[in-house]
């Protein structure tokens, strides 16, 4: 019997697949919204949230139809605040919370923070304006959320920034890292370009230790933001990984990203190693690029998964299978070298580990194959170590040693913030908490030349 024929899906079709999913409130619903706020003295919803922005008056110039006013408000704290409107946990943070929670539902603050940021963007608003020069240079290495917050920052008080990124765009994680139909690239490219006015310099293609020396860097500049963020997907340690068909989730999400979409995946079964953020990511693209079915699996239970909870939810409407307790013992190929089904071991949980997860073991004769066209690696990313001991850092497994409160590394020019100096531990590295880090650093460094007088 000849095999069915897989239905080809247009590259149209697909791209329709990969449009923003949730859609902003209308005028007349963020009205009626904004109007539902209580305007809380001393809100919980400020405390809530990492950049500390002052959401009862952001919501009350959109109640007075004052956008651009509300846009600066929520932007002067937090530099990807159009980014995080989209992308932050709102349900753990500010609207989870929200007085209202008691009563009824909470003000649906992350849409009314995309209403009035989105109304900046497509009104092309210049938003704020560089300092006073003060003659002083800062190099900041890595242009994501906690690098961009940091130049902005430092741009508004008077240095001279210059931004180094590896990519040929800035944004990182908002621009590569986060799928398209939940964080498209123009929001990324338009918190790019408020940095870009006050003067600051982005440097693409050029990475630090290869494009320009460390010494030169640090001859150039009087202090250094390492804000590199974190790298590529680590081996699984595996039998077949250099098979065809089995994809690094950080390059496959930044291939979507970048409208690179292949229509292999049509049809296809397709398996995500890992229940991270970076796995929800991988999974909800494959089932976009016409997946027909779509595993992750996790060798941990629901309760020690790293993913958001509004993430995992995400998956499951799409249809995502979760296989639990669940690891990867070799990947299969077929006579042409590409994937055909993966061997897996059921495990058991056991004494706990370092970071408070029990530690997963496999039970003895559990084996067994799941048939697969593709394997979708998203088990955390490794850390730039040669990076950061050709700085001559202190460090923790790449996991840059700083100062508590102003993030300064064991060289006193050189300061550390975003991904690099976060270790393991569920919520941690956020978008919006790396945005905060970077304004952390740039007072820090603003405080050793101004003592007195630094804005925060």
């Amino acid at each position: 019997m000849a095999s069915e024929k897989i239905p080809r899906i247009s590259l149209m079709d697909l791209e329709m697949n990969f449009l923003e999913v949730e859609q902003g409130l209308t005028n007349q619903e963020a009205m009626e919204e904004s109007n539902r706020c209580l305007y809380c003295y001393d809100a919980p919803c400020i405390k809530a949230c990492p950049t500390g922005i002052d959401i009862p008056t952001f919501i009350k110039k959109i109640a007075s139809g004052n956008l651009l006013g509300s846009a600066k408000t929520i932007m002067s704290s937090n530099p990807v605040g159009a980014s995080c409107s989209r992308v932050c946990p709102t349900e753990e943070l500010c609207e989870g919370a929200c007085v209202l929670n008691h009563s009824t539902n909470p003000i649906m603050i992350g849409n009314l923070q995309r209403y009035a940021t989105d109304w900046a963007i497509q009104n092309e608003q210049t938003l704020f304006q560089p300092g006073v020069s003060n003659g002083r240079t800062v190099a900041v290495i890595g242009g994501g959320p906690a690098g961009l917050s940091a130049a902005r920052e430092l741009a508004r008080l008077g240095y001279e920034v210059t931004i180094f990124e590896a990519a040929d765009k800035a944004g990182g994680l908002n621009t590569f890292g986060i799928v398209s139909f939940r964080l498209p690239q123009k929001i990324s490219f338009w918190e790019v370009e408020q940095v870009k006015k006050l003067n600051v310099t982005i440097r693409t293609n050029t990475v630090v230790g290869r494009d320009i020396s460390v010494d030169k860097i640090t001859e150039d500049f009087d202090n250094v933001i390492l804000a590199v963020g974190m790298a590529h997907v680590p081996n699984l340690g595996v039998e077949g990984e250099e098979l065809k068909g089995v994809y690094d989730a950080i390059e496959f999400v930044k291939a979507t990203k970048s409208g690179q979409l292949s229509q292999d995946f049509v049809g296809k079964r397709v398996v995500v190693i890992g229940a991270g953020n970076t796995a929800i990511d991988g999974a909800t693209c494959s089932i976009r690029l016409g997946a027909e079915n779509v595993k992750i699996l996790y060798r941990r239970t629901e309760e020690e998964m790293t993913a958001y909870d509004f993430e995992y939810e995400f998956a499951k409407q799409d249809g995502v299978e979760f296989r639990w307790l669940t690891a990867p013992k070799r990947i299969i190929g077929n006579s042409l070298g590409h994937v055909m089904g993966i061997e897996c071991i059921k495990m058991k949980l056991g004494e706990a580990e370092p970071d408070g997860r029990r530690r997963p073991v496999p039970i003895e004769g559990s084996e067994y194959v799941i048939p697969v066209d593709a394997v979708v690696k998203a088990i955390g990313q490794t850390r730039h170590k040669e990076l950061i001991e050709a700085f001559g850092l202190q460090h923790n497994g790449g996991v840059v040693t700083v100062e508590l409160g102003t993030f300064r590394t064991s060289n006193p020019a050189i300061f550390a913030c975003g991904d690099v100096v976060f270790g393991k531990g569920k919520g941690d590295a956020m978008v919006v908490t790396a945005a905060q880090q970077g304004k952390d650093v740039a007072y820090a460094i603003h405080k050793q030349y101004s003592p007195v007088g630094v804005v925060n």
